[in-house]
């Protein structure tokens, strides 16, 4: 889980950084064909970094759900199974 954490900080960092840079493209662009696209990658880079907090949300949820385990307490009582050797 820690390393979907990082990650998630890693693309946030990134995602940060897109969109300060299409934030100052668009400051210095007074063309409207330039600053329309320049807009539509600033809005998606919003969008991937909201889904992928989404997504990491939903992830830790399951991780996190009861009896998420290697072996369920609950269903493994330690009985052996019929092997002979």
């Amino acid at each position: 889980m820690e390393l979907l954490s990082e990650s998630y900080f890693c693309k946030d960092a990134a995602e940060q950084k897109a969109r300060t840079t299409y934030d100052n493209l668009l400051r210095l662009v007074k063309d409207p064909e330039v600053a329309d696209p320049l807009r539509f990658l600033r809005e998606r880079e919003i969008v991937h970094y909201q889904r992928f907090g989404e997504c990491l949300r939903i992830t830790q949820e399951h991780l996190d759900a009861k009896n998420f385990y290697i072996m369920n307490p609950e269903f493994d009582t330690g009985i052996q199974g019929n092997c002979k050797n």
